[in-house]
This record gives C-alpha cells, sequence and structure tokens, in this order.
C-alpha cells in the first residue's frame, strides 16, 4: 500500500477528494495540517445544526493506492489541473507493514467509570479494584465508555444501583451497543427493555448483553411498551428535543428520567422542550457535554 499525501486549502478539498475517489484510490482521508499547533481547528458537526466545512483551511488529504505506481499517477495527473492551483504533493510513500488488529486493540483499554466499576475489551484483564466490570469491544454501534455521555450515564446507575436505590424497569431508547442497559442490568435493574432503529444495534445489543451474561429485551422502538422506573436516552439533542413527548409518557409517576447526548450551551433549550411534561436539571458535566435529568 502506497499514501499520496496533498496539502489543500478548504475550497479544494470536496474536488480533490472526488477526483482522487475517480482515480482508484482505496480511501481518502481529510485532517487538519496544523493539528497539534496553535493553529488547530476544531470543526462539529450534529443534526439540526449547519453542516461543517469538508476541511480545514490547511487540509492534509491523504489518499491510500494499491501500487506506487497507482500513487504517482495519481499524483501527475491532478497537478495537470486546474484545480490544482494552491494545492501541493507533500509526498508518496510506503504504508509501514502493521499488525491491524493489534494496533487497533492497543487503542482500546479498560475505561473506568467509578474506580471499582470499569468497561473492559476482551483482549484485557479487569483491573484489580475492578468490583464490577463490562465486557465490550468496539463494533458498529455507538457506545464503548469512552465518550464522555456513556461515562456519566454509567456513573447515574452505578450511583444508583450502589446506594440501594432501585433502577426498577428500566428502557435504554437508543441503546446502540447496550452499554447502558447492560449498566443497569449489572446494577440490579429487575427488567430491561433496550430499543433503537437501527438493526445493527440491536443485534450489537444483544450480543453484548449474552457476551456479559445479562437479559434484556431487544428490538426496535414499538418494543417499548409501558411505564418504567428508569429511561435513559443517550442520543443528541436535536432528536431528543423531538423526543420529549414520547419519552416523558414511557416514565412511571416516581420514576427518573436521564438524558445525554447534550453540550453545555444546548441546556436551556433541552429545559424548554421538557418543561411541559417535567423539570430537567444539569445532573453532570464531563468535557462540555452534560447529564441532565428529572424525577416525575
Amino acid at each position: 500500500m502506497f499514501e499520496l499525501i496533498l496539502l489543500a486549502p478548504v475550497v479544494q478539498v470536496e474536488t480533490l477528494s472526488d477526483a482522487l475517489d475517480a482515480l482508484d484510490a482505496l480511501s481518502v482521508s481529510v485532517e487538519d495540517a496544523d493539528a497539534h499547533t496553535p493553529a488547530e481547528q476544531a470543526l462539529f458537526g450534529e443534526p439540526g445544526m449547519p453542516p461543517p466545512k469538508a476541511g480545514w483551511e490547511r487540509s492534509r488529504i491523504v489518499a491510500l493506492f494499491a501500487t506506487e505506481a497507482l500513487a504517482r499517477d495519481a499524483a501527475t495527473l491532478l497537478q495537470a489541473q486546474d484545480f490544482f492551483a494552491g494545492c501541493h504533493v507533500v509526498a508518496i510513500q510506503a504504508v509501514p507493514e502493521q499488525d491491524w488488529v493489534r494496533l487497533t486493540q492497543s487503542q482500546f483499554t479498560p475505561v473506568e467509570i467509578t474506580p471499582e466499576f470499569w468497561i473492559v475489551p476482551t483482549w484485557h484483564e479487569p483491573p484489580a479494584q475492578a468490583r464490577q466490570v463490562i465486557r465490550l469491544d468496539p463494533g458498529l454501534a455507538f457506545g464503548t465508555g469512552t465518550h464522555p455521555t456513556t461515562r456519566m450515564c454509567l456513573r447515574w446507575i452505578a450511583a444508583r444501583g450502589t446506594s440501594g436505590q432501585s433502577l426498577g424497569r428500566v428502557l435504554d431508547y437508543g441503546c446502540g451497543s447496550g452499554i447502558l442497559a447492560i449498566g443497569a442490568a449489572k446494577f440490579g435493574a429487575v427488567a430491561i427493555d433496550a430499543v433503537d432503529i437501527d438493526e445493527a444495534a440491536v443485534e450489537s445489543t444483544r450480543a453484548n448483553a449474552q457476551a456479559n451474561h445479562v437479559q434484556l429485551q431487544t428490538g426496535l422502538p414499538d418494543k417499548a411498551v409501558g411505564r418504567y422506573q428508569t429511561v435513559l436516552a443517550n442520543i443528541l439533542a436535536t432528536p431528543l428535543r423531538v423526543l420529549a413527548p414520547l419519552l416523558c409518557a414511557h416514565v412511571q409517576p416516581g420514576g427518573n428520567l436521564v438524558l445525554a447526548g447534550i453540550l453545555e450551551r444546548q441546556a436551556d433549550e433541552l429545559k424548554a422542550a421538557y418543561l411541559p411534561y417535567c423539570q430537567l436539571q444539569v445532573q453532570d458535566e464531563q468535557e462540555g457535554w452534560i447529564l441532565m435529568t428529572a424525577q416525575f
């Protein structure tokens, strides 16, 4: 495998990416050429918000080719195009041989939720201090325990479970990998429905539950029936706003609603969306994300 590395202004990123795809690149990635410097820029995308730019003011485009000849031919053809003005070929280089499985595994290490509660990939031994463990490997569905929203939800679950407050019947709405539902099972939930609009997430949840020896009911959202003592939804702010009446209708009197996937700046709009049904409060904060809860 050989990499063709280009430097380009943001206005040329899409054109170059399309051209590289047409030139049989196996993959094309775009990075901030100023990453890890004071000039680094952050780009964010979220449903309901304006789409992020296609790249950075100084973008590093890396295209992977099967052979060196293909990479060099692509560079020659691109340099002859008018749209290549202002762009530069940085390098054509061989990709070092890697044990890609080991490299991927090295990026996922045990994640501490609390000192005694950990998320541990199957290729790692649990830490000695772990008293409660979820075994989870990265997969197609969201939720490996590394994201602040997931960790905050799991901390809330653990705090309820260890303080003797029952989680009762639990709904995990938008379950992804099933990590929250599995966490609820580990901390004493009496029955759990884990639902998602994505069939791959449902299958992932089912497999992860089996691997952790817990019992869940999984399926599409129509499998969520009746009221629950605990309703968990770690999604994003825009769908959470839309789902306000549905999620609140599933919380039984005296029950708890737990919402995540919300940025700090979105707290007021979520409070307003849920005000007809409950009073949301910010329960936790980490790295610019917040956990919001309400008791019914």
